[in-house]
């Protein structure tokens, strides 16, 4: 006869088989209770998620990692059935509440970092200055998630903060320009002054169009197509002229300096004809001549204002009317003023 199968001494014995099966059968528990959880969480994200919204950026970032804690939790549950000695529940908690810590302060970065990389480009941050913003939001979210984990190690970070604080000043000393650049490239990416493609003018005088603004320079495209760099610093602290907000389109004005022999009524006639004649120029905005007050003893000092569609090309726009309006002026016989006391033809920036 063959011989009989037996079963293995642990299934035998009924309280060994218990003390085996009784944990596990918490654990299956206890791992569809979480996981019928994690599945009705992530079907309400899901039936809210709109591209770029909350919901979806959540729905993204927790979807492995949501199954994980499904599987921690069911442990730490089931583990409370096992019989073990107080040191080795010990070690199994610990066990667990670290991989929890750290999984949890990897996830929260990663949606910070996404929801920072959404708002960016809903705002047109600049790719470097994203970059920078998503490099610290990272690193500000895992050492929050790290000195969590220290507290709960029981381990005392007064040390570590005491050492960060002694270099931190060594630092701030070393690198205090680089310093100022880097938060004022900051307060720019907050208080947003200026986007990039608006055409702006410095209290120096400098002015041009945005290029790029990034963590300690701006970057500025002058009229003539050369490339200024400033540094944030020069930006927040100083006067900033920003003619594309608020909306690209907007007036320009050019001072016009005649001989009081010359006919305003002419005069005017000429330069809104002129001025309407130059592409750029809104043609639905009547332009107006004004009288300056700052006009000198032998001179006729007037104003033109216009109103242009696009202010990043008010430089080429105030040129083209002052040199048609010169040509026409000598064409029509409008008397100009001597040039000897006349040391300019207008001021195409005048405000």
């Amino acid at each position: 006869m063959a011989p009989r199968a037996t079963l293995p001494k642990w299934l035998m014995d009924e309280r060994l088989f218990w003390r085996v099966a009784q944990p596990a059968l918490y654990f299956l528990g206890a791992l569809a209770v979480t996981l019928l959880a994690r599945r009705l969480l992530l079907g309400w994200l899901r039936r809210r998620a709109q591209p770029r919204s909350f919901a979806a950026v959540l729905l993204a970032t927790i979807r492995f990692p949501s199954f994980l804690w499904s599987l921690a939790i069911a442990l730490g549950l089931s583990l409370r059935f096992v019989d073990m000695t107080a040191r080795q529940s010990r070690l199994a908690t610990d066990a667990i509440a670290i991989f929890v810590i750290v999984s949890f302060s990897l996830v929260a970065a990663s949606l910070a970092v996404r929801m920072v990389s959404a708002y960016g480009e809903r705002q047109g941050m600049p790719l470097a200055a994203a970059g920078l913003t998503r490099a610290l939001t990272r690193i500000l979210v895992l050492a929050l998630g790290l000195m969590a984990l220290l507290a709960y190690l029981n381990i005392s970070i007064t040390p570590v903060l005491t050492a960060l604080g002694v270099g931190g000043i060594a630092v701030a000393l070393a690198l205090q320009d680089t310093l100022g650049n880097f938060f004022a490239g900051l307060h720019i990416l907050a208080e947003r002054p200026i986007f990039v493609g608006d055409y702006i003018r410095l209290e120096s005088g400098q002015e041009g169009v945005v290029t790029d603004i990034g963590w300690r320079t701006t970057r500025i495209r002058t009229l003539s197509g050369n490339v200024v760099v400033v540094p944030n610093t020069k930006i927040t602290s100083g006067t900033l002229v920003n003619y594309s907000l608020p909306e690209p389109a907007g007036t320009v004005d050019l001072a016009i300096m005649l001989a009081h022999e010359a006919d305003p009524d002419q005069v005017a006639l000429i330069a809104r004809e002129e001025a309407l004649a130059v592409e750029g120029v809104d043609s639905k905005f009547t332009p107006l001549l004004l009288c300056d007050p700052g006009a000198l003893p032998s001179h006729l000092q007037l104003k033109l204002v216009v109103r242009i569609h696009d202010q990043t090309q008010r430089g080429r726009i105030l040129s083209d009317i002052r040199m048609r309006l010169l040509r026409r002026f000598r064409r029509e016989g409008v008397p100009l003023p001597n040039p000897e006391l006349a040391r300019y033809w207008g001021d195409p920036y005048r405000s």
